[in-house]
């Protein structure tokens, strides 16, 4: 068999099968930077590849979206769908006034660390370089807030949110 004698059906379950394979190896990479260096610079390093891959992530669905140049909210609440985790997570997203709201309501890693009994795994530092950078890039204006994200405190229904506004 070949790729393009997929079906639909076949192709959908392969794009998340896809996003499964790269939150394993981001998963499996964290976890060896942690085993050689410690959760300090895991993150750290985490941090600057997360600056990185962010933008390119945003570029590529931007252009494969078509989204415009300054699309605001709008574009950003449909580039957001397209992340490869997008894929994996359930995701809410709400507008409240002039404010996009996004909400992580279901996360793959954090579910299995609390499978095995363990905190919810610190992202807030990344979380804040990734959805910044990510919002940038769809749009220079739109301002980024992180409204929770481990290790604060959350409600049980999301692992983090995320507010954005365009600043003219």
């Amino acid at each position: 068999m070949n790729p393009q004698d997929l079906t639909k059906e076949q192709i959908l379950k392969l794009l998340e099968d896809f996003a499964k394979r790269w939150l394993a190896h981001d998963g499996l990479w964290f976890l060896e930077v942690e085993k050689n260096f410690g959760l300090e610079k895991a993150i750290e390093l985490d941090e600057a590849a997360w600056a990185q891959f962010t933008v390119l992530e945003a570029k590529r669905i931007k252009k494969f979206l078509n989204l415009p140049e300054n699309g605001g909210l709008e574009a950003l609440k449909t580039a957001l769908r397209f992340r490869l985790y997008g894929f994996l997570n359930q995701q809410e997203l709400s507008m409240e006034g002039n404010k996009l709201i996004y909400k992580m309501k279901t996360c793959r890693v954090q579910e299995a660390r609390k499978r095995k009994n363990l905190p919810d795994f610190p992202c807030k530092l990344v979380g804040i370089t990734e959805y910044s950078g990510f919002a940038k890039t769809i749009d220079p204006r739109i301002k980024t807030r992180c409204l929770a994200c481990p290790p604060d405190e959350h409600p049980d229904d999301f692992y983090c949110a995320w507010e954005f506004w365009v600043e003219e």
